[in-house]
C-alpha cells in the first residue's frame, strides 16, 4: 500500500538524470512536457525543474513550458541565485491554484537565497548537511552538527521572510548505501529524530532526495526481484516515523512501509549500524 501523507516531488525533469539531458540538449520540449505529464498523471504532488548549469533564460523558459500542461506547483531546482530568480519569477501562482513553488535549496552557505522571498514567496528546502566555518563550507558529520545547521536555518527563515514553520522544508542529506563508509545516513537519521523531539521544529516538512539512496547499485537481485524499491522503503520505514514527509522520488517506484524482519529493512537496519566497508559488503550481500 502507499505511504500515506507522504508528498512526493517528481524528480525526471533533471538535468543529471542522462536520458533528460538529452532531451535539453536537443531542445526536445515535447520530451520534457511529456515527462511533466507523466508525473502529474502518476500522482506527484510537486514537479521538480532542474536545467543544470544553463542560462536564467532557460530555467525561466522551462518553467512556463512545464506549466503549460500541469496545474501542479513546481520546485524550482538550483543552487544559483540568478537561475532560481528567474524561475521564481517566471512561475504563474495562479496556474498552480494558489500554491507556492519550493525552491530546492538554501544552505548555510547560501544564506543570501532567501532574499529571493521578495522576488516570489515561495516554500524552501533547507540543506543542514553543511554548514558554514569560517566563510567556508563544512560538511557535517554527526546528527548533532546537522541539527545544530538546521536550527541556524530555521532562525534565518523566521528573520529573513517571517516563515512560518509549515513553509519550511529540512533537507539532512542522504547518501548512496553502496558507498556509505563514513556514516552519513546514519547521521541523517539522528538529525531527523533530534528535530522530531524538538518543540521548535513543530510543524515543519522533512525531506530527502530519495533516489540518491540507491544510486550505482543493480536494479535487480540474482533472483530478478528489485532491489532500489525496497531498499529505498526501508529507509522510509525508519524515517517516516521521525516526522520525514517528502521525497524527491520516481512516481514509477513502490515505495511501501516494511513489516519487521523484511530483509531489505534487516539490510538497512545492518549496513547503519556497521563500520566503513562492512556496511558496503552488507549491501553487496544483500543484492548478490
Amino acid at each position: 500500500m502507499a505511504i500515506a501523507g507522504l508528498t512526493i516531488i517528481g524528480e525526471s525533469i533533471n538535468d543529471s538524470v542522462p536520458s533528460t539531458r538529452k532531451l535539453f540538449e536537443a531542445n526536445d520540449i515535447q520530451g520534457i512536457m511529456n515527462l511533466a505529464k507523466l508525473q502529474d498523471e502518476r500522482g506527484a504532488a510537486y514537479i521538480d525543474v532542474n536545467v543544470g548549469l544553463r542560462s536564467p533564460g532557460f530555467m525561466a523558459d522551462m518553467v512556463k513550458e512545464v506549466q503549460r500542461v500541469t496545474a501542479r506547483p513546481l520546485s524550482i531546482d538550483t543552487p544559483d541565485i540568478e537561475m532560481a530568480a528567474a524561475g521564481l519569477e517566471a512561475y504563474d501562482l495562479e496556474r498552480a491554484g494558489g500554491r507556492l513553488p519550493i525552491l530546492n535549496s538554501i544552505s548555510p552557505p547560501r544564506m543570501q537565497m532567501f532574499d529571493l522571498y521578495k522576488v516570489s514567496p515561495f516554500m524552501p528546502i533547507l540543506l543542514s548537511f553543511e554548514r558554514e566555518e569560517n566563510g567556508e563550507s563544512k560538511s557535517n558529520r554527526t546528527g548533532q552538527e546537522n541539527y545544530e545547521a538546521a536550527k541556524c536555518l530555521l532562525q534565518q527563515a523566521r528573520e529573513t521572510c517571517d516563515l512560518p514553520n509549515d513553509q519550511c522544508i529540512f533537507d539532512p542529506g542522504i547518501a548512496p548505501i553502496g558507498g556509505d563508509t563514513e556514516g552519513l545516513n546514519r547521521m541523517a537519521l539522528e538529525s531527523l529524530r533530534l528535530m522530531h523531539e524538538d518543540p521548535d521544529f513543530e510543524g515543519v516538512h522533512k525531506s530527502v532526495g530519495l533516489s540518491n539512496f540507491t544510486v550505482m547499485i543493480p536494479s535487480k537481485r540474482a533472483d530478478g526481484s528489485p532491489v532500489k524499491s525496497p531498499l529505498e522503503s526501508a529507509f522510509l520505514t525508519l524515517a517516516v516515523p521521525l516526522g520525514l514527509d517528502t521525497i524527491i522520488g520516481s512516481v514509477k517506484r513502490n515505495y511501501q512501509l516494511l513489516e519487521p524482519g523484511h530483509p531489505a529493512l534487516l539490510c538497512v537496519q545492518e549496513t547503519l549500524q556497521a563500520e566503513g566497508y562492512d556496511s558496503i559488503m552488507r549491501v553487496m550481500e544483500f543484492y548478490s
